[in-house]
C-alpha cells in the first residue's frame, strides 16, 4: 500500500461535508440528522433486479428462498456497516482505498469489473422502466428503452435542490413501494405458516441448480457491488469533525443505525415480493410465471379484488416499478461517478458520464429486443442474468473492503473486530465457491 494514504481528493466533492448534523440534541434528533444515506443505499436493494429475482424465486420454488433473502440482508447490513466505517474513519471511498492496495494493472481490472457491475445494474433499471412504461402507457419495449436515455437529466435536476432533498424524494418513493406491496400481499392471502417455514434453511437451495441460480441472483441483487462504493462516499456528506475521533465515532454509530434501519425496510420489501410471487404463481404448471407482466395481469384478474380494484392495484404495481427504476437511476449515477474518480481520477460532466453508461447498458437490450422480436420473457430473463453477474463481480469489491477496513494504519481504532473478519472472509469464500460451482454446472448443461 502507498505510504501517503491521505493524499487523495474528496469523494463526491460537490456533496462532501455539506449536510449539517445535530450533535447536542436528543438521541432521536441526532439519529434524524444522520438518516438519509441509508435510504439511497437501500434503493439498490429493492430495484427491478430484486423484483424479478425475488418474484421468480417465489413462483418457481415457493417460500424456501426467503432464507436466502434473510441471509443476504444480514450480510448486507454487516458489509454496509464496514463501508460506513471506511468512509468516515479515513475520508476515502472504497474505490480510492482499493486503488491504494493494488498496482496499476490490477487496479485497472478491478475498475473494469466495477464499471461492468454498474452497467449490469443499469440494464435492470432500463428493462424495469421500459416494462413499466409498457404496462402504464402501452409504449413498446424498444421505444421505452430508448426513452430511458433521457432520465440522464433527472439527477442533475434534483441535485439543484440539495442532497437532503434527494434523500427525502427517495425516501418518499421507498415508502410508497412498501405500502403498495404490504397491501398487495395482504390481498394475496399467503399461508403464514408456509411463509415462516421459508426462513428455515433448505437443502434444495444447493441441490437444485435452478434454485441455486435464482439464489445467486437474489444475492447479487441484494448485496450490490455499486452500493459498497456509494455508501463509503455519501456518509461523508455529514458535517462531523474530520479531526476528532469522538466525532467520527458518533458519526459511525448513527450512520450504521441509519443503514440498518433502511436495509430492514428493503428486507421487508424483498420478502413481500417473493411471498407475492409464491402466493400467486407457485404450483402453476408453466416455466414463464413470476415475471412483471404475469404479476401485473394476475392482479388485474385477482378474484378477491374485483375488476375495478384489480385495475387500480395493477396500475399501482406498475407505478411502483417505474419509481423503483428511477430511484436506482439516481444512485447508479452517483456510484458511477465515485468509481471513475476513485479508480482513475477521471472527472467528466455528470450528464456525460450518465449518458455513456446508459447507452452502453441499452445496447445489449436493443440487440435482444430485435433478435427476440421484443419477447417479454426473454427481456425478464436478461434481467435475471444481469443480477447473477453482479453476484460474480461481488468478491472484487468485498476483498478490498475487507483488507481496507482491517488495516490498522488506515483505520486506527476503527479497524475490524475479530468476529467481523471471520464473517466477512466466510462470506467471500462461500460466495466465490458457489459462483464457481454455478459456472461449472451451467457449462455442463450447455
Amino acid at each position: 500500500m502507498k505510504n501517503q494514504i491521505q493524499t487523495h481528493n474528496k469523494s463526491l466533492d460537490e456533496i462532501n461535508n455539506t449536510v449539517s448534523i445535530n450533535t447536542h440534541g436528543k438521541f432521536s434528533q441526532k439519529l434524524f440528522s444522520f438518516l438519509g444515506p441509508g435510504l439511497l443505499v437501500a434503493v439498490g436493494y429493492m430495484d427491478p433486479g430484486n423484483w424479478i429475482t425475488s418474484m421468480q424465486g417465489g413462483a418457481q420454488f415457493g417460500y424456501i428462498l426467503l432464507f436466502v433473502i434473510l441471509l443476504s440482508s444480514l450480510s448486507a447490513m454487516l458489509l454496509q456497516s464496514m463501508t460506513v466505517r471506511l468512509g468516515i474513519a479515513t475520508g476515502m471511498d472504497l474505490a480510492q482505498a482499493t486503488k491504494h492496495y493494488l498496482n496499476k494493472p490490477v487496479a485497472f481490472v478491478f475498475w473494469i469489473i466495477a464499471e461492468l457491475a454498474i452497467i449490469a445494474t443499469d440494464i435492470a433499471e432500463v428493462i424495469g422502466s421500459a416494462i413499466a412504461l409498457d404496462l402504464l402507457f402501452g409504449i413498446p419495449l424498444l421505444l421505452g428503452a430508448l426513452i430511458t436515455v433521457f432520465d440522464v437529466f433527472l439527477l442533475l435536476f434534483i441535485m439543484r435542490f440539495g442532497f437532503r432533498k434527494i434523500e427525502a424524494i427517495v425516501g418518499t418513493l421507498i415508502f410508497t413501494v412498501l405500502v403498495i406491496f404490504v397491501f398487495e400481499v395482504f390481498i394475496a392471502s399467503p399461508h403464514v405458516t408456509e411463509v415462516l417455514n421459508g426462513f428455515v434453511p433448505s437443502s434444495t437451495i444447493i441441490t437444485d441448480n435452478g434454485a441455486l441460480f435464482i439464489a445467486l441472483g437474489i444475492i447479487g441483487a441484494t448485496i450490490m457491488p455499486h452500493n459498497l462504493y456509494l455508501h463509503s462516499s455519501i456518509v461523508q456528506s455529514r458535517m462531523y469533525d474530520r479531526n476528532s475521533t469522538q466525532s467520527k465515532s458518533q458519526a459511525i454509530k448513527y450512520a450504521t443505525m441509519d443503514s440498518n434501519i433502511q436495509l430492514s425496510i428493503a428486507f421487508i420489501v424483498n420478502c413481500l415480493l417473493l411471498v407475492l410471487g409464491a402466493a400467486l404463481f407457485f404450483g402453476v404448471n408453466t416455466d414463464q410465471l413470476g415475471g412483471f407482466y404475469d404479476l401485473y395481469h394476475a392482479l388485474q384478474t385477482q378474484p378477491l379484488l374485483g375488476a375495478s380494484l384489480g385495475a387500480i392495484m395493477s396500475t399501482l404495481f406498475a407505478i411502483a416499478l417505474l419509481a423503483s427504476g428511477q430511484n436506482s437511476t439516481i444512485t447508479g449515477t452517483m456510484a458511477g461517478q465515485i468509481v471513475m474518480e476513485g479508480f482513475i481520477n477521471l472527472k467528466i460532466p455528470n450528464w456525460l458520464r450518465r449518458l455513456i453508461t446508459r447507452l452502453i447498458a441499452i445496447l445489449p437490450i436493443i440487440i435482444c429486443l430485435i433478435v427476440f422480436n421484443s419477447n417479454e420473457a426473454k427481456m425478464e430473463q436478461l434481467l435475471v442474468f444481469s443480477q447473477v453477474f453482479l453476484s460474480l463481480a461481488l468478491p472484487f469489491s468485498l476483498i478490498p473492503l475487507q483488507l481496507s477496513t482491517n488495516d490498522k494504519r488506515l483505520m486506527g481504532q476503527f479497524k475490524n473486530k475479530l468476529w467481523v473478519n471471520i464473517i466477512s472472509w466466510c462470506l467471500i469464500i462461500i460466495l466465490s465457491i458457489l459462483n464457481i460451482y454455478l459456472i461449472i454446472q451451467t457449462f455442463q448443461e450447455l
